[in-house]
């Protein structure tokens, strides 16, 4: 329809949004964390051209993907209860929304969910409000709750993690992010004049939190590979050596899927003078946390050595129809953020206070199932497969690259965004990834890379496009680009 695109639609009403609809006017680019005197790369001319970057990136993504159609929510009729006809629109309405979400399942790579579960036996549970407010180990007065599962599943991450049920304070949130949240505030009130420090490689929401909690950040510089410079981080810390510092180690880069080396990073803040009482470390785990301790050859994730918290996502590796994770803190720290509160009965010490109760018998569902003998079969599985991905693309002439403790496959960015979409890939400037995750199997690797070959030769043979060299995303060795072929 020319000048106008199609927002809504539901009995016979159609609105459309003006021809000069600027999607962007909607939302504002969110301000970087404040300047740290000497700590890089938000001072000055580098700054303003960071905070231009930004700028651009967001018109980028959201000139693509704003979403412009929705069902309307529209009052009964006063005869809907006699003819059934509200109820027969909705239940069509949700079985094309089901065919959608079968099809969509189908084509998803690109997001790191596993989509393999069976969590049937627990519907009998869904007619619950199931809340569990306040602290997980101090009973509220609300008690239609999951503690007794969460506690559970809180120990079982404990142990994983080298601690023992007195030394641990933890909870199940509402997914990765939170995790972050959690970690990077107990790190700001045990220090609360700490700075930050954060690869320019880390999740968006460590930035969040910067902004959220008015702390200074300092972005710390990458290798090629994605994992944090400890050279960089070394000069940045001695700027800032009267401050305490809070660190921010990736277990698993968002895009690269890169591991932050953890005994290089408390090496390096010990070469600086910070002794363990002057630094905190959270380590962002959202999909690795939980494949790497099943990892031979992988170092260690472990509260043995001087960290302050871990966060994993549940709904990743384990899998889970709702987004959830879990946080655990060491039991000395809480303290410097809880506060009692008596018309809970409880104690507050999360991010949220309602809480959603039925994420945790999700996850103790499924860690009673698999075990750590079926989590090791299914990272074995994941490893695997990655390793093939990687094989074929570069066997098809297309520049790949993966990460040694990795299942995220970086590979050079499809020409066509309609397969982007299509195969729900998540990009990144000249490149794009696959995360192998338990339900990726070789077949769907297979029908990807069939289409893919198929659809990069039209690409080519039709424009005058060349595929991207992606020398400086992945390195020369892994780019096959014709200057690099």
């Amino acid at each position: 329809m020319a000048g106008g695109a199609l927002l809504g639609e539901f009995g016979g009403k159609v609105l459309i949004l003006s021809g000069d609809f600027d999607p962007r006017a909607l939302v504002g680019v969110e301000p970087v964390p404040p300047a740290v005197e000497g700590g890089g790369e938000m001072n000055g001319k580098a700054g303003r051209e960071e905070e231009e970057e930004e700028k651009k990136r967001a018109e980028i993504v959201l000139g693509r993907n704003v979403h412009t159609s929705c069902l309307a929510v529209t009052e009964p009729d006063a005869i809907d209860e006699f003819t059934g006809d509200k109820e027969a629109y909705m239940a069509s309405m949700l079985a094309r929304y089901r065919k959608t979400l079968m099809e969509r399942t189908e084509h998803h790579l690109g997001y790191p969910f596993n989509l393999d579960f069976d969590y049937r036996a627990l519907s009998q549970l869904q007619h619950f409000s199931i809340n569990n407010i306040g602290d997980p180990f101090i009973e509220s007065n609300y008690g239609v709750h999951s503690r007794e599962f969460e506690v559970g599943v809180l120990d079982w991450f404990a142990r994983l993690w080298g601690l023992e049920k007195d030394e641990y304070w933890g909870y199940i949130t509402n997914g990765g992010t939170e995790g972050n949240l959690h970690g990077i505030l107990v790190g700001r009130e045990v220090h609360p004049n700490g700075i930050l420090y954060a690869s320019q490689e880390s999740h968006y929401s460590v930035f969040k939190a910067a902004r959220m909690y008015r702390m200074g950040c300092v972005k710390v510089a990458t290798s090629l590979l994605g994992e944090i410079d400890c050279a960089d981080f070394k000069a940045k810390l001695l700027v800032n050596k009267d401050k305490p510092a809070i660190v921010n180690v990736n277990i698993g880069t968002t895009v690269k899927g890169a591991v932050d080396d953890l005994d290089l990073v408390i090496k390096t803040l010990e070469e600086c003078g910070f002794t363990p009482d002057r630094f905190y470390i959270h380590c962002d785990g959202a999909l690795f946390g939980l494949m790497m301790p099943f990892v031979k050859r992988a170092p260690k994730v472990t509260f043995k050595k001087p960290i302050g918290s871990v966060s994993v996502s549940g709904h990743k590796f384990v899998g889970c129809p709702m987004p959830c994770g879990v946080q655990i803190t060491r039991m000395e720290h809480i303290n410097a953020l809880s506060r009692n509160v008596e018309y809970l009965a409880s104690r507050d010490a999360t991010i949220m206070g309602s809480r959603n109760g039925h994420a945790p018998i999700f996850l103790w569902y499924t860690l009673n199932r698999k075990g750590y003998k079926g989590f090791q079969k299914e990272v074995q599985k994941c490893l695997r497969n990655a390793h093939y991905l990687k094989g074929r693309l570069q066997d098809a002439g297309i520049g790949a690259m993966l990460n040694e403790l990795s299942s995220t496959v970086v590979f050079e960015r499809p020409f066509d965004d309609e397969f982007v979409r299509r195969w729900q890939l998540a990009c990144q400037g000249n490149i794009a990834h696959v995360v192998v995750m338990p339900n990726v199997t070789i077949e769907k690797l297979d029908y990807f890379l069939d289409e893919l070959v198929e659809k990069r030769s039209k690409w080519f043979q039709e424009t005058n496009v060349k595929p991207p060299c992606v020398e400086a995303d992945i390195g020369s060795e892994n780019c096959m680009c014709p200057l690099h072929k």
